[in-house]
């Protein structure tokens, strides 16, 4: 049965109830800004269009592509994206070829702060620039993870490449971490791969490295920063492997300054409070009162008390086998270090 056609005023009413929502205006895409390129850089982007240079020409685009890339004169960065539209995929692949050919040459443009950036821009590219890129971290990968600026590609890079070239890297990962974690640009170029790795398996290379080598990195005045990382990131069955390696060691690290702050951060979490609180439970006689009187581990102490007291109801044997420990050595907790224990041990009935 066919629909009766709806007379005028009826369209007139349905037009009525369901106005026409106007199209969205066109996105504005602002015009290309005009840049002068320097007779250097014209120059540059000929020759990296060339499949073929004699040996002098190449000196000179390898000097004119560091320049380019370390410049800040001149409009230096402007004249960098310039030149990286000028080129197609080819001549993008033959740029990369040059800046990464010479490991001293590549090294020499990662640790200038301007190099790093804009080597940081062609990452991602394309496969065959990535690749390149690749062979460079491979061959240096120590030095460039160790450098302030010259870590900020490889972090890049761990954003853009492929899971294959990722897994490639980590056994150099785990190779060389006891040199990065103890290295002060070092550990915070390790911090940053382990952060922008968002995919579980790639992490877990990272976390395993920071797990296996848990107790020297702990001691250690940059080390302990790696391991406060992975800890912040709440990973439980991460924080409990950390805490099983540490086991044994608790009362030691804990008069350590950098230790303890590896403790403090155990006792956030229950599986690996529980490792914690236990062994300060068998420290005994002299060594308690140096402890919770010391200038670090009273804050370890302290805080095992106010986390067990706050979880009272399942924690309770462990509080007040803690309380039990300290009161008998009250009287020598008043000193300054030591004074919020006292109090606390004075509030409890």
């Amino acid at each position: 049965m066919t629909t009766p056609p709806r007379s005028a005023d009826a369209r007139a009413s349905v037009e009525q109830e369901s106005p026409v929502v106007p199209p969205p205006p066109p996105r504005f895409i602002p015009p290309r800004r005009f840049v002068n390129l320097t007779e250097e850089n014209r120059s540059l982007i000929n020759s990296l269009r060339s499949a073929t240079s004699t040996l002098q020409e190449t000196d000179t685009c390898m000097r004119s592509l560091r320049n380019l890339m370390t410049s800040e004169e001149d409009g230096g960065a402007a004249q960098f994206r310039e030149v990286i539209l000028e080129l197609d995929a080819a001549g993008l692949r033959r740029m990369a070829w040059f800046l990464t050919s010479h490991s001293g040459y590549f090294l020499t443009i990662a640790r200038n702060k301007n190099g790093s950036y804009r080597l940081q821009k062609l990452l991602g590219k394309s496969n065959d620039v990535d690749t390149l890129f690749f062979a460079a971290f491979f061959r240096s990968f120590l030095d460039i993870m160790t450098d302030k600026e010259a870590s900020f590609v490889v972090v890049q890079g761990l954003r853009v490449f492929s899971n294959v070239m990722k897994e490639a890297l980590f056994p150099h990962i785990i190779e060389h971490a006891v040199d990065l974690a103890c290295d002060q640009h070092g550990c915070v170029a390790l911090n940053r791969c382990i952060t922008v790795l968002d995919d579980p398996y790639c992490r877990i290379f990272f976390l395993y490295a920071v797990v296996v080598n848990a107790l020297p990195f702990s001691y250690h005045a940059y080390g302990n920063f790696v391991v406060q990382h992975v800890l912040d990131l709440n990973d439980l069955q991460c924080t409990r492997n950390i805490a099983v390696n540490l086991r044994g060691h608790c009362v030691e690290l804990s008069f350590e300054r950098y230790g303890s702050y590896i403790m403090e951060k155990l006792l956030d979490t229950k599986e690996s409070m529980v490792v914690v609180v236990e062994e300060l439970l068998k420290c005994e006689g002299d060594r308690l009162v140096r402890l919770a009187r010391g200038t670090y581990g009273n804050f370890v102490v302290y805080k095992a008390l106010r986390v067990t007291q706050a979880e009272i109801v399942t924690w309770g044997d462990l509080f007040w086998g803690l309380v039990n420990k300290l009161k008998p050595i009250r009287d020598l907790l008043g000193a300054s270090y030591s004074y919020t224990i006292a109090t606390l041990l004075d509030s409890i009935d």
